[in-house]
C-alpha cells in the first residue's frame, strides 16, 4: 500500500524544527506556528519532532485541543502539566478576575521554564484553531518565556479554519519574540505517487495529485481504497468524508456501532465513556477499538484512551448515520458522562452540555439549558470567562420563550460578570441591562439588585450611565442589610467617576455606616473602598489613613489578601503624602507579603509602582525607573491605560531631575487616548515631559489643550500634584496669568507635599508656591517658601527636592539681593552643587554651575597684593611659600588668603585657582 508509515517531503521543515530544537536546547527556545489545511501533516510532523527530541534526551509533552465545548477551558495546558507531572490546581483560581488569569498564565509559563532546565522541552500544543481564548493567552505568555529559556512550543493550526478564538489572537502569537511561523503545502508529484505505491501508473498519481492537492490525508485514504479495491479512478471521492463512508461500510455492524458512538463522544474520547454510552462493559469494546484501528479511523493515545487520527474522520463517520441514530448516541453519550459527573468528575460539564443541546430541538431544552449553565459556571470558576460567556449565550438561545424571567435575570447578570471578567464591557453592559429587563418582569427587586451590582464603575460614561440607572432604581426598592450597602458603595464609586463629589461624600458615608452595623465583611470591604474614594487630597489624609487601618484589620480577620494589599497600599499612600517617606520601607515590605499571596500582574503591577514612587521621592532614580518598568511591562497586557498612564506619571517626575530617560522617549512621540476624566492631565503631563526634554514649543502645545484653567478637570486625587507642575510649566513658558492663578490655588496647601496617590512625588507645595513666586518676581514670598521647602523635603528624605529647592532658593536670594543674601545665595548654591552631583542629577550641573558663577563679582576689588596671593595660590603655593616669594610673613598671606576668598565668594584654594585660570592672571 506504499510508504505509509514514511513522513514524506517534509526535509526542510524537518532541517528548520532540528535548528530550532537545537537553539532551545542552547537556551534559546521560541514559538513555532505551524499552519497548514486539514490533513496536510501537522500533527504527523509534530510527532517526527517529539520522537527525535527524545532521542536527543529532551522531554516531549502534548496538549490536544478539543473540538469546541468538547473540553473544560485551558484543556491543552491541563494535558501538558499532567505530562510534566506538575500540579493542574494551578490553572483554578477564588475568581475569574484579570489577575487572576494572569496569574494562572504566568504560573504556567514558569512552570515550563523550570520544566526545560537540564535538556530542554519540547511542548507540542496540536490544533489551536480550536483553544479556547484562555488557552491562547498561556501560549502568548509562554512564548515570551521561551526565548530566554531550554524550551520549543510547537503549535499546530488550520489555517483555513474559520471561527474561534485564534484569527484575533494569531497576530499577538506571531509577534512574539522569536516566533516563526511554518507553513505545510501539499505533497510533490513523487511524492503522491511513493504514497499510493511504486507501481502506481504515473497518469493516476497525477490524477490523485490534481484531486487531493496533494493532501498526505486524503492521498492516504485513497491509497486505503485502492488497496482494499473500494476505489475506482471514474468514481473517484470530492472529499475525504465519502472515502471515510466507503471505509466504514466495510465494517460490521457492531463495529459500526463502537465508533459512531465514539465519534459523537468527540475526536478524543475513552473506552469508558463508550462503553457506558453503549451499556457494554470496557473490554467488550476493546477489541472493536482495535479493529476500527487497523483501518486507520482511531489511534490509542493512553490506557483507554482513544483519537479519531483526524477530525475530517470523525465527521465522515456521524455524518454517514442517520440523524435518528446520530440522536441517539448524543443521548447515551451525555447520560454516561452525567454518571460520571456524580462521581465527581466535573471535567465533562461542557461536553454534557454540548451532547444536551444536539438534543434541544427534540424535547431536551431545559435539561439542554441547564447543563450549559452549569458548565458556564464552572468556565468562570476555571478562570476562563471567554468560555463562560460562550456557553451562557448558549444557554440563552436555547428556546428562549420557554425561559422564565426570574432565571433569565440570573443568566443574563451571570453573563454580564463573565463578560467583565473577559474585560468586554460592551457585552457586560448588554447583559447588565438585560438582567434588570428581566428582573422588572418577573416583579424581583432582588434580581434587579443583583444586575445593579453587575458593572462596575470605569472611566466609560456611557457605561456608567447604564450602571447608575439601575444601581438608583435598586436603591429606589427594598434592598436592605448588606445589599444595600453594596449598593449605596456602588452608586458612590459611580458618582466619583462623574466628578460629583459631594455625593461621593455623603453616599459613601451612608454605605459604610450601614456595612459595620450589618457586620457583613463583603459589604464593609466594598463601602470602605468606596469612602477612601470620598477622601482625596490632603484635607482626607487622616481619614483615608484610618480606612487604611481598617481594611487591614478586616484583611487579618477574614484573611483576605487582596484587602491586605488594599489597606497596605492605602497606608504608603497616607505616608508619602505626609512627607513621611522613611516610614514607606516597612509598609512595602507588608505590601510584597500581600500582593506574593494573591499572584497575578495587577498586584504586581500596584507594588512596583509604589516601589517606583517611593524611591523616586527619595532620589533613588536608577531604581524607581527599574520598578517602574518592571510594572509597566507587567500591567500593559491586562490594562493598557492605567499602565501607560501612571508609567508616564512617574517618567515626568523623574525627568525633573534626570531629564527624559531612553526608555521613556516613546511617551513623548506616541498618543495614547486617555479617559475623559485624565484628559486635562494628561496633556499637562506631556507639556512637562517636553520641558524636559527641551522642547518648549511642543510643550506651549500640549499645555494649551489642556484649556482654560478654570475649565480644567482634574481627579480629586491627583489635584495638587498637577496643579503643582502646571506652576512649573508656567514659570519656564512665562505664562504669569495662569501662574498667578495656580499659586492663589495652591496657597491653601503649604505645609502639604505634592504627591500622586503613590505614582509620583513632586515634593513640598511651598517648592511650587516658592518657584512661581519668584518667576513672578514676589521676592520674599519667594524667600520665605523656598526657606520652608529645604526644611520640609530635608525632614522628609527627600534628597532630590532638598537640591532644587536649594537651588531655587539661591536664585531667590541672589535676585532680592538684600543684606547677607548673597552669602545665603552661595551657601545655598555651594549645597545644591553637592547633592545634584552626589544624586546623578545631570540636567541641574549646568544650571547650578552657571548660578554659581553668576554669585561671583564680575569684577572683584583685588588689591594689586592680593592679585598677586590669588596668583600664586593658583600655581599651588602653600602660605609658607607664598609667604617666602613675596617677603611677607606667613600671617600677612593668611590675611591676604581670607580676604581673596571673601571677595572672591568662594570656600576652597581650588575655586581661587580655577578662577584664575579662567580669567587669565590678575
Amino acid at each position: 500500500m506504499g510508504t505509509e508509515g514514511a513522513l514524506l517531503g517534509r526535509r526542510t521543515e524537518l532541517a528548520l524544527l532540528g535548528d530550532w530544537l537545537d537553539g532551545a536546547r542552547a537556551g534559546a527556545g521560541r514559538l513555532v506556528l505551524c499552519a497548514g489545511e486539514p490533513g496536510i501533516g501537522k500533527t504527523r510532523l509534530a510527532r517526527e519532532v517529539a520522537g527525535r527530541a527524545l532521542a536527543l534526551g529532551v522531554t516531549a509533552v502534548w496538549g490536544r485541543c478539543a473540538e469546541a465545548g468538547e473540553a473544560p477551558p485551558l484543556w491543552p495546558w491541563r494535558q501538558v502539566l499532567r505530562g510534566l507531572g506538575a500540579d493542574v490546581g494551578v490553572l483554578r483560581g477564588e475568581h475569574a478576575s484579570t489577575e487572576e488569569r494572569f496569574r494562572v498564565v504566568e504560573d504556567v509559563a514558569a512552570t515550563l521554564e523550570t520544566a526545560g532546565d537540564g535538556a530542554g522541552l519540547l511542548v507540542v500544543v496540536d490544533d489551536v484553531h480550536r483553544a479556547d481564548a484562555a488557552s491562547l493567552q498561556v501560549l502568548r505568555h509562554a512564548a515570551t518565556v521561551a526565548t530566554g529559556a531550554r524550551v520549543l512550543l510547537l503549535a499546530t493550526y488550520r489555517d483555513v479554519e474559520p471561527g474561534g478564538a485564534l484569527p484575533a489572537v494569531l497576530p499577538d502569537l506571531l509577534g512574539a519574540p522569536g516566533a516563526e511561523r511554518l507553513d505545510l503545502r501539499g505533497l510533490g508529484p513523487d511524492e503522491v505517487r511513493a504514497q499510493l505505491g511504486e507501481d502506481t501508473p504515473a497518469a493516476t498519481a497525477r490524477d490523485v495529485l490534481d484531486l487531493t492537492g496533494g493532501n498526505p490525508l486524503f492521498v492516504r485514504e485513497i491509497a486505503r481504497a485502492r488497496a482494499d479495491g473500494a476505489w475506482e479512478p471514474g468514481r473517484t471521492p470530492r472529499s475525504v468524508v465519502d472515502v471515510v463512508a466507503a471505509r466504514l461500510a466495510r465494517l460490521d455492524a457492531g463495529t459500526r456501532r463502537v465508533v459512531l458512538t465514539a465519534a459523537v463522544a468527540g475526536r478524543d474520547f475513552s473506552v469508558a465513556v463508550v462503553a457506558a454510552a453503549l451499556g457494554d462493559p470496557p473490554a467488550a469494546c476493546v477489541p472493536v477499538l482495535d479493529e476500527a484501528r487497523a483501518h486507520g479511523l482511531v489511534e490509542e493515545t493512553g490506557p483507554g484512551a482513544y483519537r479519531f487520527v483526524h477530525a475530517v474522520i470523525r465527521d465522515g463517520v456521524e455524518s454517514a448515520a442517520p440523524t435518528g441514530e446520530r440522536l441517539a448516541r448524543h443521548r447515551a453519550v451525555a447520560e454516561a458522562l452525567e454518571a460520571g459527573v456524580r462521581d465527581g468528575h466535573t471535567h465533562a460539564l461542557a461536553d454534557i452540555a454540548r451532547h444536551w443541546r444536539e438534543l434541544a430541538p427534540h424535547g431536551e431544552a431545559a435539561r439542554a439549558r441547564a447543563w450549559t449553565v452549569r458548565a458556564a459556571a464552572d468556565a468562570v470558576d476555571r478562570l476562563a470567562p471567554e468560555e463562560g460567556v460562550r456557553l451562557y449565550r448558549a444557554a440563552l438561545a436555547i428556546d428562549p420563550g420557554g425561559i422564565e424571567e426570574a432565571q433569565r435575570s440570573a443568566w443574563c447578570a451571570a453573563l454580564g460578570r463573565a463578560a467583565q471578567a473577559a474585560g468586554d464591557v460592551a457585552a457586560a453592559c448588554e447583559a447588565a441591562r438585560r438582567a434588570g429587563d428581566a428582573a422588572r418582569a418577573a416583579g424581583r427587586p432582588d434580581l434587579l439588585a443583583d444586575a445593579a451590582l453587575v458593572l462596575d464603575a470605569v472611566p466609560d460614561p456611557a457605561v456608567n450611565a447604564v450602571a447608575t440607572a439601575l444601581v438608583e432604581e435598586a436603591l429606589a426598592g427594598p434592598a436592605t442589610g448588606p445589599l444595600r450597602a453594596r449598593l449605596l458603595a456602588a452608586r458612590s464609586q459611580l458618582a466619583f467617576y462623574d466628578g460629583e463629589q459631594d455625593r461621593v461624600t455623603s453616599l459613601s458615608a451612608e454605605a459604610l455606616a450601614l456595612a459595620r452595623s450589618t457586620g457583613d465583611d463583603g459589604a464593609l470591604a466594598a463601602a470602605l473602598r468606596a469612602r477612601h474614594e470620598a477622601c482625596p487630597g490632603p484635607a482626607g489624609r487622616d481619614e483615608r489613613a484610618g480606612l487604611a487601618t481598617e481594611l487591614i484589620a478586616l484583611a487579618r480577620r477574614t484573611g483576605s489578601a487582596r484587602s491586605a494589599m488594599w489597606g497596605e497600599l492605602w497606608r504608603l499612600d497616607t505616608l508619602v503624602e505626609a512627607g513621611r517617606l522613611r516610614e514607606g520601607a516597612d509598609v512595602l515590605a507588608a505590601l510584597q507579603v500581600a500582593v506574593a499571596r494573591i499572584g497575578g500582574p495587577v498586584p504586581a503591577w500596584h507594588l512596583h509602582r509604589a516601589t517606583a514612587c517611593l524611591a523616586q521621592a527619595q532620589g533613588r532614580f536608577d531604581d524607581a525607573a527599574a520598578s517602574a518598568h518592571a510594572g509597566f511591562e507587567r500591567m500593559r497586557p491586562v490594562e493598557p491605560a492605567p499602565a501607560a498612564g501612571a508609567y508616564l506619571g512617574l517618567h515626568i517626575a523623574l525627568a525633573r531631575h534626570v531629564g527624559v530617560r531612553p526608555e521613556a522617549q516613546w511617551l513623548l512621540e506616541q498618543v495614547f487616548e486617555p479617559p475623559p476624566r485624565f484628559r486635562t492631565q494628561f496633556h499637562i503631563a506631556r507639556a512637562a515631559l517636553f520641558l524636559a526634554a527641551g522642547r518648549a514649543d511642543e510643550a506651549a502645545a500640549s499645555y494649551r489643550r489642556a484649556g482654560a484653567v478654570d475649565t480644567w478637570s482634574l481627579p480629586v486625587f491627583f489635584v495638587v500634584p498637577v496643579q503643582a507642575s502646571a506652576a512649573a510649566i508656567c514659570g519656564e513658558l512665562g505664562l504669569h496669568d495662569d501662574l498667578a492663578v495656580l499659586l492663589e490655588r495652591l496657597a491653601p496647601r503649604r505645609g502639604g507635599f505634592a504627591a500622586g496617590t503613590g505614582v509620583f512625588f513632586l515634593g513640598p507645595v511651598e517648592l511650587a508656591l516658592g518657584r512661581g513666586a519668584l518667576d513672578l518676581g514676589r521676592l520674599d514670598e519667594a524667600v520665605a517658601d523656598l526657606d520652608a521647602a529645604v526644611d520640609a523635603a530635608d525632614r522628609a528624605g527627600a534628597a532630590g527636592f532638598v537640591a532644587e529647592a536649594q537651588y531655587h532658593r539661591a536664585a531667590a536670594y541672589r535676585a532680592r539681593g538684600g543684606p547677607g543674601d548673597h552669602d545665603r545665595a552661595v551657601a545655598a548654591v555651594g549645597d545644591a552643587e553637592r547633592l545634584v552631583g552626589a544624586l546623578g542629577m545631570t540636567p541641574w550641573i549646568g544650571r547650578v554651575t552657571a548660578l554659581r558663577e553668576r554669585l561671583r563679582p564680575a569684577r572683584p576689588d583685588l588689591s594689586p597684593r592680593e592679585a598677586e596671593v590669588a596668583a600664586l595660590i593658583a600655581e599651588g603655593l602653600t602660605n609658607r611659600q607664598i609667604a617666602a616669594r613675596l617677603v611677607l610673613s606667613e600671617r600677612t598671606v593668611e590675611s591676604h588668603v581670607q580676604h581673596v576668598l571673601t571677595k572672591l565668594g568662594f570656600g576652597s584654594r581650588s575655586q581661587v585657582a580655577a578662577w584664575v585660570v579662567r580669567a587669565g592672571s590678575p
